[in-house]
């Protein structure tokens, strides 16, 4: 308790400190576009990984098997196009696109829509996608106070709430990325020891056996292309691989890239990422399986999502009296939760007082204005996600993957191609982000075949599907419509070749 008590005090610090340093919009979302190579990429990578690094990848691992590390697989490729294919340029694009500071900005310059048909559409998406997400993270939050401490479901969920509510509502942007920083090091110092200390307690030589005692074929449980009791087939695979799809799409990311202070940190955060994010899923995978053979099947039946928790406690508490170092570690689960629910609270504040506020409903909003909004819409989001993750049976697991699924489909195709393609159009734009985002939605949630949805009927990822769907008619629709202005193509080819002051 005084581990995670020290570990919150801090974070609201920093929360106290930026609040001093915020002055205006620019600086609430993006930091001024100030961050360091070092910051950016930890920010970057632990805001995007969440709970579900160190819920949701070991419990599914730890109750089905090393096959459900494709999942993984598919995520740390995703990284590395992200960082090596799109940060660049997205960075350029948005300094050349009138300097915008939010996806649907970045949207609505690049495609000149003087309409504002694409922020409307894009903000609309975020809203409703980053409530799920934002609850998936509550509800991580709740998960763990509760298993550490036997608080209420409810009590631990408030407490969680309450804490990344108040220096995300305090300090924005460089709030949000400081803590990130320290957080995605004290995950990854923490993702890396306690499966290796719980290794050596076990005995190299009793994994196997352990893993079999536990009421399952060790061999197969090992297996890459096994999945739980039966074997994965190409739509499996495909649609765990697919996850890595998602990050063309993610706002919470790619603002990360909008804000690094030039290329040269760009390029250092590039490299830093790809290490941390390559080590902490090996390492998620490796919890998991580390964990069937130390706990055995006791938490299967429900309880899958705490296998690092218990872990940490049977440690630290057990094994070694190190219950403030246990604390710490513990922290590290925390840190995982928080730096994803803050991203995600600020991104949602930006489209809704940036977005929808200043550039529709209130044009001639004063900077000063646009923060309180800004801060009333953390407020309000906040409360929303945290009713929705009131239900103590939410699985983290399927919150992310539904959010993660209309994120990434939605805007992941438009990103890419209007980095890349540059005929894509207006329209085309349009219909990308409304067909992404809408096919996840029937996909996963409207029964169309009998009584089942499309994804229960077909085992396919509605990212996947979503995903190709909003390509194909982002370029058909593209070059039916045709219209792409010389203004249009003079700003992207200044952007490929790097014009950009």
């Amino acid at each position: 308790m005084i581990a995670f008590a020290a570990y919150l005090a801090i974070m609201l610090g920093v929360g106290v400190i930026y609040m001093k340093k915020t002055k205006g919009t620019e600086d609430f979302f993006l930091g001024g576009r100030g961050l360091n190579g070092w910051v950016a990429a930890l920010s970057a990578q632990a805001s995007d990984m969440s709970g579900w690094l160190l819920m949701g990848l070991p419990g599914t691992v730890y109750a089905l098997g090393t096959g459900q590390s494709w999942i993984a697989i598919g995520l740390l490729i995703g990284t590395i196009f992200n960082w090596i294919f799109i940060s660049k340029r997205l960075r350029r694009y948005t300094i050349r696109a009138n300097n915008a500071l939010t996806l649907p900005e970045y949207f609505t310059n690049r495609f000149h829509d003087t309409k504002n048909i694409l922020l409307l559409i894009s903000s609309i998406v975020i809203v409703i996608y980053f409530l799920l997400y934002t609850a998936s993270a509550l509800s991580a939050g709740g998960k763990l106070f509760s298993n550490v401490f036997g608080f209420d479901y409810r009590i631990s969920l408030t407490v969680g709430a309450v804490v990344i509510l108040a220096y995300t509502f305090m300090g924005g942007f460089m709030a949000v990325c400081v803590t990130d920083f320290i957080q995605g090091t004290l995950m990854l110092i923490g993702i890396m020891l306690v499966p290796i200390v719980a290794y050596f307690i076990v005995g190299p030589s009793n994994v196997m056996s352990n893993i079999t005692k536990s009421g399952v074929d060790g061999s197969l449980y090992i297996n890459l292309f096994k999945n739980g009791d039966k074997m994965f087939d190409i739509i499996d695979i495909i649609s765990q691989l697919g996850w890595g799809l998602g990050y063309c799409g993610m706002p919470h990311i790619l603002t990360r890239f909008m804000a690094i202070r030039d290329e040269k940190e760009l390029k250092k955060s590039r490299t830093i990422a790809i290490v941390w994010v390559t080590i902490s899923l090996l390492f998620a995978v490796i919890i998991g399986i580390i964990g069937r053979a130390y706990m055995g099947k006791s938490l299967i039946g429900g309880q899958e999502e705490s296998v690092f928790i218990q872990m940490i406690i049977k440690v630290f508490t057990k094994d070694f009296n190190l219950a403030f170092i246990g604390g710490l570690f513990l922290c590290g689960i925390l840190a995982a939760i928080m730096s994803t629910a803050d991203s995600q609270l600020l991104v949602t504040a930006s489209s809704v007082s940036e977005d929808i506020y200043h550039r529709v409903v209130n044009k001639k909003a004063t900077d000063k204005k646009v923060l309180m909004i800004s801060r009333i819409t953390v407020l309000l989001v906040a409360v929303l996600a945290y009713i929705i993750a009131l239900n103590p049976d939410s699985k983290v697991m399927d919150l992310v993957s539904s959010a993660w699924a209309g994120l990434g489909a939605a805007f992941g195709p438009t990103v890419l191609l209007s980095l890349y393609w540059k005929k894509t159009n207006l329209k085309g734009a349009i219909a990308g982000i409304v067909s992404g985002a809408s096919v996840v939605l029937i996909w996963e949630y409207v029964p169309l075949i009998g009584k089942k949805t499309i994804s229960e009927a077909t085992g396919l990822y509605s990212l996947v599907a979503g995903f190709a769907i909003s390509i194909i008619l982002i370029v058909i629709v593209s070059l039916v419509t045709g219209n792409v202005s010389e203004e249009m193509i003079e700003e992207f080819d200044d952007v490929v070749a790097g014009n950009v002051e």
